[in-house]
Formats: structure tokens, C-alpha cells, sequence
């Protein structure tokens, strides 16, 4: 058994591999997409418009001289800082946020303070629980709580895998799943949804035709699956994974010490101050929102909904004044200059999303210029209605739903893997079956991606978590780990693809 195990995890590895950063697949797409063109420029097609009628399609050669010209005048500032209204800015500013909330350590903090408090009875659930809402900081989740839940379970003379095992699944399956509205997860996906849409022509409107507030067109589905998920990875770890390990020996070392992870008076004292932040920022925001930012009605008629279209800064408000109020309290942050330093820290970070998002924007740029993007979705969804799936939308969510969880084997990163999929899947699901409106895509996507995340030996953590469970079973290897994840990841794609079905052939709001 252990023989296979390693062969399918070697296997997954190896392809693994085999294939080239995501930067490098932009830029190898970019080359293709110019390509075709040269083959493909002139050729018209017919697809129907947004008001019911046709519009003719011709796809671009990109290497005459004005579109040569167009590529050199807009790879900067339009098709990259500019793209999607300047969705890049969006990303950014959230994580200025969150980043003081983390860098401060009031996360940590926050996820200490409840972890120790929770009653036995109580531990799986909880611990899937903080692990969900644990995504909203980089790394927290995989660094303090995983270990803090072995830890937890050592105390307890329990295997201590069992609970690193619940809060992996919370941490990494869970991923796309929290509480919070508008988070740098609902941002990218949403974002980008709302980009792949309108560069096709799809109405960014949700199934009852109401236009779709891309930070927060999610959040109602994303709250459901919190608890959702966390009562399922519970029941999973009571009923399957607890019985098994139970039976299994483990070694506690002598050098892992309890007070590494206890909540220090000082963090008690910033985490009151946090509270008294989280107040002050909240009154801020209510005032606004009821003030000068209020819903109104234009002179055209139409409803303006200024605070909702500024979502984003006033989360990020909400995460930044508390985590300040806590990093001045626990010495964190001594000065202003403490505090740009942290955000400076954040935004060092995101380097690589910089680097991505150059390639990416500017390759659904050309993609969306030149009509091929809207050639390729037109010859998808002709291939789906023949297959008579036009009438079936549950099986075109199903089958999104299975292919992404299939590819996340291999390829890691939601950012590179939306930025891959969502061109393409966005527009063709909506060609096939209107009610495959961006906000079931994009949903579908992140039940896919994340469901698979604790199976794969390519994600960018697995190699962290294997490490802290081989401090209790020195033996353990990247397929058992796998073995032990699997029931978890099995549970969280069926019931979650289910709740999404649930919301989807009920007409229940995604989001708001």
C-alpha cells in the first residue's frame, strides 16, 4: 500500500515538474496568441450580442503595423497598471491592510487566544474553523496554527496529527472560505471574473440580472461554506481520522515547549487594544457609510452605491487601525516609520503577483484585442451545445468543477491558475447556458481549488506541514501525509460542490 501511495505521489511530482513557472506559460501563450493570428487574421465568425443579436467577429493579425504599434503603446500603463480599471491597485491596497494586521502580530495573537481556549468536545471544529478564517494572513495559518494544534493534541495525551490534520484541512481546503467580506482572495477572483466577462462581451450581472459588486459578489456562499465546511472537517476528523491515528504510535521531543505558543500578557493587552481600534474604525465606517457615502438615486434615475463600489478601503481600514492600535501596544511599532515599514514588508511580497500580472494582464490583452479569445470561447460552447450540455448547466458546473480540481494537482498558485482559466471559462460557460453567469464560474473555480490544495505535493506549503508532523512520527512521508489529507479533500469537493448546486438551482444570491 505504502509502494503505491509513493508511485501516484512521485507521479504527481514528476509532472509536477515538468512544468515551467507561470510567468514562463504567459509568455510562451503570448508567442502562440501572435502566432494564430498571423494564421487566423481576417477570418469572421458569428456570436450573439448582449442585446440578443448577432455581431460579426474578425480576428486580428497583430503583426500589421497598427496593432505592432498598439502592443507597444499600451504594454505599460493600459494592459497592465490601467487593466480592468486598474484591478492591479485593487489587489494592493487590500493587502496594505491585512499586511499591518499581520506584521503587527495581531493575527498570531488572535489565533493563539482562541486555540488554547477551546474545550476537547470542541477542537476539530474549532481548529478547521480558525483554519478557514486564518487565510485572510499569508502564512499564520500554515506557521502558528498547525503547529499549535499538535501541540494541543500532545496536551491532551492524543495523537498530536490529528488535530495538525484538522487544521490543515481548515487552513489550505478551506482556503477560499471566511467571514470576512472582500478579502485579497474575493478581489482577485472577483476582479478578474468581472475582466474576463466584459473583455467578451458577458454581462457582468448575476442570474436575476442584477450587475454584480466584484469584491463582494461571493460573500453570501463564502459565509455558508465557513460553517459548512468546518462542521464537515469536524466529522471527518471525529469519525475517519481520529480512529485511525488513535491506533498509531507517536513520539513527543523533548525540546517542543508550550510556551513557544502561549498568549504573552503583553498580546493580551494589544489584543484589548486591537478590540478598542476595531471599534474606532468601525464608528469611522458606519459614519461614512451612512454619511457622505450613502446609496442615492442620480438625476438619471439610476441607484449610485458609493460605499459598496469603496468596499475594499473600508476593509482595509478595518484590518489597518486595528492592527496599529496592536502593534504600538506589544512595542511592534514604535514609530510611523515602523508602520511603513511594515506595509513596505507587504508589498515586497507581492513581487511575484507584480511580475505575474505584467504577462498575464497583457496576454489577456492581446487575447481579447486580436477576437481569438472570443473565437476560442466560440468554437468551446459550440463543442458543449453539441454535446447537448446546453440544457444542463449543473453538469457544466460539475464538469469546471472536476477539471480544475484536476489541474490544481499540478499546477499550484490560484492567481496563475484563474488567470489561465477564467479567459476562456468565463464567456464559454455563458455562451453555453446564460446561467452561467461570472459569479457561478468564478464560485465553481474556488470550490476546485481549494478542495485538492491538501493532496498535492506541489503546493507551496506541503513541505512546511510534512516537517511538523515528522516532529511526532519521524517516519512520515510526503505520501502519507497525502493518504491522511485525502478523506478531508474528498468530503470538502463533494459537499461543497453540492452547497454550490444548492445555491445555484434555488436562485439563492452568491453575494451582494
Amino acid at each position: 500500500m505504502k509502494a503505491e501511495k509513493k508511485t501516484r505521489t512521485s507521479f504527481i511530482e514528476k509532472i509536477g515538474k515538468k512544468i515551467p513557472d507561470p510567468v514562463i506559460i504567459f509568455i510562451g501563450l503570448y508567442v502562440v496568441v501572435m502566432l494564430l493570428t498571423l494564421v487566423l487574421g481576417g477570418k469572421t465568425f458569428e456570436t450573439m450580442g448582449a442585446d440578443g443579436g448577432t455581431v460579426v467577429n474578425e480576428i486580428k493579425n497583430m503583426f500589421t503595423s497598427e496593432n505592432i504599434r498598439w502592443i507597444f503603446d499600451n504594454a505599460l500603463l493600459k494592459n497592465w497598471l490601467g487593466y480592468g480599471g486598474g484591478v492591479l491597485g485593487t489587489i494592493l491596497i487590500i493587502m496594505l491592510g491585512v499586511g499591518i494586521a499581520e506584521e503587527s502580530g495581531l493575527l498570531t495573537a488572535l489565533i493563539k487566544k482562541v486555540g488554547l481556549k477551546v474545550s476537547d468536545k470542541y477542537l476539530p471544529f474549532v481548529l478547521v474553523f480558525l483554519g478557514i478564517m486564518s487565510s485572510i494572513a499569508s502564512d499564520a495559518g500554515y506557521i502558528i496554527l498547525i503547529p499549535l494544534a499538535g501541540l494541543l493534541y500532545a496536551g491532551l495525551k492524543k495523537n498530536p496529527l490529528i488535530g495538525m490534520a484538522a487544521a490543515f484541512a481548515g487552513v489550505s481546503a478551506g482556503f477560499s472560505a471566511n467571514l470576512i467580506p472582500a478579502t485579497s482572495i474575493d478581489v482577485i477572483i472577483g476582479k478578474n471574473a468581472q475582466l474576463f466577462a466584459e473583455s467578451q462581451g458577458v454581462p457582468f450581472v448575476n442570474a436575476a440580472g442584477q450587475a454584480l459588486n466584484a469584491p463582494t459578489m461571493h460573500y453570501f456562499f463564502v459565509v455558508a461554506s465557513t460553517f459548512v465546511l468546518s462542521i464537515v472537517g469536524a466529522f471527518v476528523t471525529i469519525k475517519f481520522i481520529k480512529p485511525k491515528l488513535e491506533k498509531q504510535d507517536y513520539v513527543v521531543p523533548e525540546d517542543i515547549d508550550l510556551s513557544d505558543f502561549t498568549v504573552k500578557p503583553e498580546e493580551n493587552k494589544g489584543l484589548k487594544w486591537a478590540g478598542l481600534g476595531l471599534l474606532v474604525a468601525g464608528a469611522i465606517v458606519a459614519m461614512l457609510g451612512f454619511g457622505p457615502l450613502a446609496t442615492y438615486i442620480n438625476e438619471e434615475g439610476a441607484k449610485v452605491t458609493p460605499f459598496l463600489d469603496n468596499i475594499i478601503l473600508m476593509i482595509t481600514f478595518m484590518f489597518f487601525v486595528p492592527g496599529v492600535f496592536f502593534g504600538i501596544k506589544v512595542g511592534m511599532f514604535k514609530s510611523a516609520q515602523d508602520i511603513i515599514k511594515a506595509m513596505a514588508k507587504q508589498m515586497g511580497n507581492m513581487g511575484y503577483v507584480l511580475v505575474l500580472t505584467f504577462f498575464s494582464y497583457n496576454f489577456l490583452a492581446l487575447l481579447s484585442n486580436s477576437n481569438l479569445g472570443t473565437y476560442i470561447t466560440f468554437l468551446g460552447a459550440k463543442g458543449l451545445q453539441s454535446m447537448g450540455l446546453d440544457n444542463s448547466p449543473v453538469l457544466l458546473i460539475i464538469g469546471f468543477i472536476l477539471v480544475t480540481a484536476l489541474i490544481n494537482l499540478f499546477v499550484g498558485g490560484l492567481t496563475s491558475k484563474w488567470m489561465l482559466l477564467g479567459p476562456i471559462f468565463v464567456p464559454m460557460l455563458f455562451q453555453v447556458h446564460s446561467g452561467m453567469t461570472p459569479d457561478v464560474v468564478a464560485a465553481a473555480f474556488r470550490v476546485a481549488d481549494s478542495s485538492t490544495n491538501i493532496i498535492t505535493p506541489l503546493m507551496s506549503y506541503a513541505g512546511v506541514v510534512l516537517v511538523f508532523m515528522k516532529k511526532y512520527k519521524p517516519e512520515y512521508t510526503i505520501g502519507d501525509m497525502i493518504a491522511l489529507m485525502l478523506p478531508y479533500s474528498i468530503a470538502f469537493l463533494i459537499v461543497w460542490s453540492t452547497l454550490l448546486i444548492g445555491f445555484f438551482t434555488f436562485g439563492i444570491p452568491l453575494g451582494f
